[in-house]
């Protein structure tokens, strides 16, 4: 569901997360026996009231089985949506990874360091403590020792590196990407000793702009995002021409969904906002319409279940804009081999 960051329109998100609890308790009831649905419904609204919706973001998912009771915020909208299904909906988390630019911002200098999270061009939020930090060791009390240029060398890299484990320890709850905003010379000396060198955008955003406000860092920031995602989308899409041409691209359904179970789909390429509910009748999709997605032993959403098999297959996804793949129905796939 959709939620707010800033009160009063947060006040309002209680409400609507109840009446979506509310369809959920009207469909597993029909669905299911009684004993199972209280179950799941205790776990959901003992769930629903661990959250405090003053911290939420731009979206809010609810994942509840017999096992599990999660919830997750996300800094994109999404389609509000109950989804009953043996597997969890996931698409949305997959989408905040691969179709939106997230991620964090390191402002750096030789003498400190700022870490912010954003999201396109705006602001998630500024990491407070250890952040900001401060090189002490620039300014050694020794002054005859911190005056060599490869001592001077020495006590940046040191700092540099004590910046790069404080990053990584933040990446372990959420591995995002990392752009850095420095100089030429600090970008390049910070390489040498970061640990996780494939998280780091090969490019940065030029200038000492440590004084600056969060805000103004990440406007800037969204237009180098900008530029190395168009390249990347530039390139992925030559990959599925390319497929196209080598006969190696299926845009029927049904087609991929067994390339899928064989572990012969290595990419799957669908437009943003494209969902359809659907059956399986002897391991054949059937489309249904939208109007019958609540029914028994529908799939929510066929497209979503695709995209989980098809990770679990190690395989990618790439959600291209709407009308990208209209010759395609908005679907398709490239194959392995």
């Amino acid at each position: 569901m959709n939620s707010h960051r800033t009160k009063p329109d947060y006040l309002k998100d209680e409400l609507v997360l109840k009446n979506h609890i509310k369809e959920v308790e009207t469909r597993l009831l029909a669905d299911t026996t009684k004993k199972d649905a209280t179950k799941l419904i205790d776990k959901l609204h003992a769930l629903a009231a661990d959250i405090d919706h003053s911290r939420n973001l731009d979206s809010l998912l609810l994942f509840v089985n017999h096992d599990v009771a999660e919830f997750s915020r996300l800094p994109i909208k999404v389609v509000d949506r109950v989804i009953i299904d043996n597997t969890f909906a996931t698409r949305d988390l997959v989408r905040s990874i691969h179709a939106e630019s997230h991620y964090y911002l390191l402002v750096l200098s030789q003498d400190k360091a700022r870490l912010i999270e954003a999201l396109n061009d705006k602001v998630v939020k500024e990491f407070g403590s250890p952040f900001p930090m401060e090189n002490q060791q620039s300014f050694a009390k020794n002054k005859t020792q911190a005056a060599t240029a490869s001592r001077q060398s020495s006590l940046i890299g040191e700092f540099f590196n004590q910046v790069d484990k404080e990053v990584n320890s933040i990446r372990k709850q959420n591995p995002l990407p990392v752009l850095i905003s420095t100089v030429e010379e600090n970008y390049s000396e910070y390489l040498k000793v970061a640990d996780e060198k494939q998280s780091i955008y090969d490019t940065y955003l030029n200038k000492n702009r440590m004084a600056e406000k969060d805000h103004a860092i990440v406007s800037e920031a969204y237009k180098i995002i900008e530029t190395y995602n168009t390249k990347r989308n530039n390139d992925r899409k030559a990959e599925l021409l390319k497929a196209v041409s080598e006969n190696k691209f299926l845009s029927d359904t049904n087609d991929i969904w067994r390339a899928i179970s064989q572990g012969k789909i290595q990419t799957l390429f669908i437009e943003q906002g494209l969902f359809q509910p659907a059956i399986l009748e002897d391991d054949k999709i059937v489309y249904v319409s939208e109007d019958h997605r609540t029914d028994k032993d529908v799939i929510d959403d066929i497209y979503d279940e695709m995209i989980e098999m098809n990770m679990d297959f190690g395989g990618d996804v790439v959600f291209l804009p709407k009308g990208e793949l209209d010759k395609f129905n908005g679907f398709g796939a490239v194959t392995r081999y």
